[in-house]
This record gives structure tokens, sequence and C-alpha cells, in this order.
């Protein structure tokens, strides 16, 4: 947005305005200091901070044990279910943008009736219907239960994007592409699909993110990922608190390096664009 466009919807501010902001942002960073000591000291005064409650993890055992096992277990459920998320979407957005009514309508109901089923009721139904009818091993129920869960909502959410990304993008792209002789189909295959996933690639990434972060559901149908493992690490060493921490340490740097990749591959698209 341009200087000129920005000053039409915003005033500049004043001098006053200036202090009044930079004395809003102080106190706010006072008050956020002020919370994390208080957290601090508190968790200091109910033994949390002790080098004992932490030394634990300097142990290669725990590490090679359980925590890098589940995280494993973690990433491959997340990788599978992105892969099989992808698919879905892909599918049924076609699906939802297809001319044919039956089709049209199908996809309609499934999406919407996947993107509405909370996640983790769907994955305990599936741990139980997995587990009870023999179509896979007891052992191998949650694994499988999380990531059909997490491909059925989550591709269900890629499928809206996608059809909404396809509306968003302006008419005269279809209008081309059946000007040069293309199908409806083949303008939405080779036009305006890849337009609208290089357009949505931040929104994707974010699912992305969701599906890694949701994996970690699948503790509570004793799919042994990281946080279930870690949970097991707190409860054999009376140290819960300092699990959960390096376990939502965990979670965050792989949260924030598929962050930056996305960064990287939008960055990389958008110059790709520009030549």
């Amino acid at each position: 947005m341009s200087a000129a466009k920005q000053s039409v919807l915003f005033d500049a501010p004043g001098p006053k305005a200036k202090r009044r902001i930079l004395l809003i942002n102080i106190l706010g960073v006072l008050a956020l200091l002020g919370l994390l000591v208080y957290l601090v000291l508190g968790l200091k005064s109910a033994g949390q901070l002790a080098p004992e409650k932490w030394n634990v993890f300097l142990k290669g055992g725990v590490w090679s044990n359980f925590i890098l096992p589940g995280l494993l277990k973690t990433l491959q459920a997340a990788a599978i279910s992105i892969v099989t998320s992808l698919l879905f979407g892909f599918i049924f957005g076609m699906g939802r943008l297809s001319h044919n009514k039956v089709i049209d309508w199908i996809s309609t109901i499934v999406v919407e009736f996947f993107r509405a089923v909370p996640v983790l009721l769907m994955m305990l139904f599936l741990w139980i219907m997995l587990a009870r009818s023999g179509w896979v091993e007891p052992q191998d129920s949650p694994f499988y239960a999380v990531v059909i869960g997490l491909t059925l909502y989550n591709g269900s959410v890629i499928a809206e994007l996608i059809r909404s990304g396809v509306h968003g993008l302006p008419r005269g792209q279809r209008e081309a592409g059946i000007a040069i002789g293309l199908t409806r189909s083949q303008s939405l295959r080779l036009i305006e699909i890849p337009q609208a996933l290089t357009a949505m690639l931040p929104a994707l990434i974010s699912q992305f993110i969701v599906i890694l972060k949701d994996s970690a559901l699948g503790y509570i149908i004793n799919f042994n990922e990281l946080l279930f493992n870690g949970k097991l690490v707190g409860t054999g060493n009376s140290n819960m608190f300092q699990s959960l921490v390096i376990v939502a340490a965990i979670f965050i740097i792989l949260n924030f390096a598929l962050s930056k990749l996305a960064s990287v591959v939008s960055s990389r698209l958008s110059s790709r664009g520009q030549l």
C-alpha cells in the first residue's frame, strides 16, 4: 500500500500521540517483564527450577529411548498426513469446482462433514473401529487413526482453500484459457489451480503446521509420539513440567523451521513469477 493511501486511511500521529504510543509500549513491556519475573519466582519457590529436575535430559538414554523415537513418530505421522491431505484436498477441491452437479454435491457433503467433526473425535472413533475390526494390528491402530483423522479434517480444509483460491482469481484467467482453445477442466487444471496454489501457499503452510501440532492429540489414544513419550519421561522422573517444556520447545523449533521454509519457497515463487 502506498504512502498516499495510508494517509487517507490513517492520520499520521502527532507529537502527543507518538509520546502516548511510546508510553503504552514501555508499560506493556514492563508488564510483560513483571509477569515473567513473577512466573520464574513462582517456579523457583516450588522447586521446579532445581537442577536435578532438568539433569535427566542430559542423559543420552532419555533421548534415545523416548524423545527421539517419539519425535520420529510425530514426523512420520505428520509427513504422511500432509501428503494424503494434499491428495484429499485436491480431489475434493476439484470436485467442488466441477460443473457436474452430482460431483459438486457429493464433494460438498464430504468436505463440510469432515470440516465440522472435531479431529480428536475422528481419531477416537477410528482408533476404536480399527482396533476392533481386525483390519490392522491392534498396536498399529493409533498410528492409522491419527493419520486418517488428520487427513480427513485437514484435507477438507485444503479442499476449501483450493475452491476459495480459484474463485478469488480474476475471471480473465479462465477466459484467456478458453480463448486459446482449452476446455473448462483444462483451464482449471493447467492455469487456475497452479495460480491458486501459489497464492494460497502461506495458508497451506499454516495448515501443515496445524497437522504437525495436531499429531500430538494422538497421545490420548496411546500413540507413542513426542508428547506421549515426553509424558512417560515426566511420569518416570517426577518432572512433568520440565518434560512438557522440552516437548514444547521441540514443537516450537519444528514449526519455526516449517515457517521459514514456507517463506523461502514463497519468495522464490514470487521472484520466479517476476522474471
